[in-house]
Parts: C-alpha cells; sequence; structure tokens
C-alpha cells in the first residue's frame, strides 16, 4: 500500500491531480497502479487522513492539497510553532531521518524520491512551485523510514512549514541562483540514498538545515 500512497501524493503534490480535481475511480486507479481495489480504498482513506483529499459519498474523491501553501496549518500543534521552533524539530528529526532511509528505503520508493526530484529540477523562477516538491521529496525520505511514528512526527513538522512565515521567507530569498544551489543539493541527498551512503546523505542533510538556518537569522 505504501507505493499506492507514495505515487497518488506525488501525482496530488506535483500538481499532476488539480485542486479540486476528482480523482480517477477506485476501478481505474486499481488498474492503472496494478493493485487490487481495496489497497487503492485504504490508501485514499490515508490520504484523506493527510488533508490530501476529500471524499464525497456518491461523488468520488476530490483533491484538496492547497499548492500555494496559503492555507493555515492543519494542526492547532503546527499552527502554534514558531520559526525558532521549527529548526530545533528538524534538526532533530531530519539527520535520523535520512540515516534510517537510506538503510530501509526500497528501490520503488527511490524511484518515487527521483521523480520528484526530477520536476524539482525544472523549476527555475517559481519558489512556490519548488518548496511544494521540497517538502514532498523529505515526506518521500519520512516514508521510507518505515516507522509510522517517525512519519507522523514529520507530518507536523511539514504542517508547520507550510505557514506563512516560511512562504513569505521564500519568496523573498528564494532566487533563480538559490534555486540552482538548492537542486544541486538536493541531486547529491538523492545520489548518496541511491548509494546507500548513509555518512555523505547525512552530510546533505546537515547542509540544508544549515542553509535554511541562515535564511531564517536574516529575517530577524
Amino acid at each position: 500500500m505504501k507505493y499506492v500512497i507514495e505515487t497518488l501524493s506525488t501525482r496530488i503534490v506535483t500538481q499532476e491531480y488539480a485542486t479540486e480535481e476528482r480523482l480517477p475511480s477506485e476501478r481505474q486507479l486499481a488498474q492503472d497502479l496494478g493493485v487490487a481495489r481495496n489497497t487503492v480504498r485504504e490508501a485514499l482513506d490515508h490520504l484523506e487522513t493527510r488533508g490530501l483529499i476529500r471524499r464525497r459519498a456518491g461523488s468520488g474523491s476530490f483533491v484538496t492539497y492547497d499548492p500555494d501553501g496559503q492555507g493555515e496549518a492543519l494542526s492547532p500543534v503546527a499552527a502554534e510553532t514558531g520559526p525558532l521552533q521549527l529548526q530545533v524539530m528538524r534538526g532533530i528529526l531530519e539527520p535520523e531521518m535520512v540515516r534510517l532511509a537510506v538503510i530501509n528505503m526500497s528501490p520503488k520508493q527511490i524511484e518515487a524520491l527521483s521523480v520528484v526530484l526530477s520536476k524539482m529540477e525544472t523549476i527555475h523562477v517559481d519558489p512556490t512551485a519548488f518548496v511544494r516538491l521540497e517538502e514532498e521529496f523529505h515526506r518521500l525520505i519520512a516514508e521510507g523510514t518505515g516507522n509510522p511514528l517517525l512519519v507522523a512526527c514529520y507530518n507536523l513538522v511539514l504542517d508547520a512549514r507550510r505557514q506563512s512565515f516560511r512562504a513569505a521567507m521564500y519568496r523573498r530569498h528564494l532566487t533563480p541562483a538559490r534555486i540552482a544551489i538548492y537542486q544541486h543539493g538536493y541531486n547529491g541527498l538523492f545520489n548518496a540514498i541511491a548509494a546507500r551512503d548513509i555518512e555523505e546523505a547525512s552530510e546533505f542533510m546537515k547542509l540544508a538545515l544549515i542553509e535554511d538556518q541562515r535564511l531564517l537569522l536574516q529575517e530577524e
């Protein structure tokens, strides 16, 4: 089921399925993904819990994901989390998260990560689109740990990352030149994960945290 969740999540976040668009039927998705309908149904339940879709009896499933990241945080905890508090939690979770992902990610999960990276590399001047894909890249790494409790905790982190202060910060600082720098870093991180190089992957994740911390300090 993880493959189905990851595939549909990526399609939603990358806007292959647009906001308010009706998803294909469970039968169509099952045929498309080569799985049973009950697997698709369970995956859709998971996506609804995460707030990516809304299911309407008799009508189907509709995308509710906000690609512009301008909505309020879904979780009260995330809404109350300040910028520095968010950075502290990222510093705690992300290094261990990438270490576990290097060990546990399946080839299919690495391929899904590659798809998101490819889409990131097509973005040159749109900070909102880049950040949306960046979040999906991190979410797939969290899923790759195989630890559902860590995934749940990191979903809160992603929720907090979508708050308005971060969106405004990136609109100011995520220039085409900086996007190119981030793309290079994420390419290196992906290559390290694909090569099962824990030390290298951890180093790339730490560098990304340092860069975000630097941008945050510029805001103060």
